[in-house]
């Protein structure tokens, strides 16, 4: 025990006080990514097969984006404007118990079509239609739940209202980490409403597996930063002693108490919190940045400087090894920002925000050649309907039919698969449940959606329960 022979004064109460500042140890609990003291766990692992992307940035457009406004172009919605018709509507059943006539509500945008694929796009996003080449465009999706929260908590989990870990979780479980210095998985602008923390949970994997956020819906992007990953006014070489004094004091801990989950995922933290220190800031600095790439993004400009810096970060994030990267888009911490019952010229406000931004990522991903092994994912946890609602001002949830856009990663580009019906109401041809997308995602990843499995309670649990299937059809 000579180690301790200096320092025999100190408590540990008080080595953990002093030692929080030094490397956000105490503020990086959600930080747990090494299972044990000295282990690497989060080295990578062995894939199921060989895979064709290492890692995913998830552009989720919270609230449901109109597809039948955006990317799905229905001509019956034009030609029946106004027409009373009965829809078979999973919302409305759920409140009235009976189909009812709505008015068809068509969409207040023109449409075009646009690269070689000649996918056509409405006035909404005239920066991504610039990419649909490097699109992958599922016109055929449907979800469960009819409500954001269950929907939404769908989408992360693959279930509506148990606590499952998110599929963050499950990537960073199943391939490890890229990068032993930064989390394997980070939600950048999470939204504190419709499922909150659980969507980047680990529920119950090791707790080393649970996401990292960085900001918060509500709060400005350019303050969104790590807090306390550094302690001004601290000399290096007294953190290097408080540091290494608590290292030993854990791993003297860690010896009483093998295989305790909990004591060594706090210990990972640390380890993890002392590393970050010298990568992470100058990471999420995007001043580095010059200026031909930081107006490519919309930063420094309105109204896209918000998500411009989210969508740069997640850029600088994935090129640094972060497996998988959640940008969030969404009003404030509880309201999701694309859900316009009664005002559906607002999806043009988001439009504008969030268009530019996404199509500067696409392209600045495949630049640097970074979108052959990254999986860009643009989507909401449902759509919308194709009639009106609030006298014709709105549109309803609509989980039954919806679309999802994907690129890079082994994905066909150029590509749109699976159709709704005439209305834009129901998917019809090549359907992808959200269970199929997750499970086509962990396919080009390299991991087996029926493979990766954890036991817990005594059975084993997966991303996709017992559902799902890989959508070989848009694989290149």
């Amino acid at each position: 025990m000579d180690q301790f022979a200096n320092h025999s004064f100190v408590s540990r109460r008080d080595a953990l006080k002093s030692a929080a500042c030094g490397f956000g140890g105490l503020a990086l609990g959600a930080l747990a990514h090494r299972v044990s003291a000295g282990s690497n766990s989060f080295a990578p692992k062995l894939v199921h097969h060989t895979p064709k992307a290492k890692r995913v940035i998830f552009l989720f457009m919270a609230g449901g984006v109109s597809h039948v406004d955006s990317f799905d172009y229905k001509q019956k919605l034009f030609d029946d404007d106004g027409k009373m018709v009965r829809f078979d509507d999973a919302r409305t059943l759920a409140k009235t118990r009976k189909i009812v006539e709505h008015a068809v509500k068509k969409p207040l945008w023109n449409f075009k079509n646009y690269g070689q694929c000649g996918q056509p796009v409405s006035e909404l996003f005239p920066h991504m239609a610039k990419h649909v080449d490097d699109l992958c465009i599922l016109k055929g999706m449907h979800t469960e739940g009819v409500a954001h929260g269950p929907s939404t908590l769908f989408m992360h989990s693959g279930t509506i209202n148990l606590i499952r870990p998110s599929m963050g979780s499950w990537v960073n479980y199943g391939l490890g980490s890229e990068n032993e210095n930064l989390p394997g998985f980070v939600s950048l602008g999470p939204s504190m409403g419709n499922g909150g923390p659980r969507n980047y949970s680990n529920a119950f994997l090791p707790s080393s597996y649970q996401g990292t956020p960085i900001g918060r819906a509500g709060i400005p992007a350019k303050d969104s930063s790590i807090k306390n990953i550094t302690a001004p006014g601290v000399d290096s070489k007294e953190q290097q002693k408080q540091f290494e004094l608590l290292r030993a004091l854990n791993a003297e801990q860690a010896k009483r108490r093998p295989g305790d989950d909990e004591l060594n995922s706090v210990i990972g933290s640390f380890e993890l919190a002392w590393r970050m220190q010298n990568n992470a800031p100058s990471i999420l600095d995007l001043s580095k940045e010059n200026s031909k790439t930081l107006a490519m993004y919309g930063i420094d400009q309105k109204p896209t400087d918000n998500f411009g810096r989210y969508c740069l970060m997640a850029r600088r994030l994935s090129e640094a090894g972060v497996r998988y990267i959640q940008v969030n888009y969404t009003d404030n911490g509880n309201n999701p920002s694309w859900d316009q019952h009664s005002n559906m010229p607002k999806h043009m406000e988001h439009a504008r925000a969030t268009d530019k931004p996404v199509a500067a990522l696409l392209q600045d991903l495949k630049q640097r050649g970074l979108l052959d092994d990254t999986i860009v994912w643009w989507g909401s946890e449902f759509g919308r309907t194709p009639y009106a609602q609030n006298k014709g001002t709105g549109r309803d949830h609509n989980p039954d039919g919806f679309t999802v856009c994907l690129a890079g990663g082994g994905i066909k580009s150029g590509f749109a698969y699976g159709n709704t019906d005439e209305y834009g109401h129901h998917a019809v041809e090549g359907k992808v449940h959200m269970h199929d997308l997750h499970a086509t995602i962990l396919h080009q990843l390299g991991l087996d959606h029926e493979k990766l499995t954890y036991r817990y309670d005594g059975r084993d649990f997966r991303l996709t329960d017992v559902h799902g299937r890989v959508v070989k059809e848009i694989i290149a």
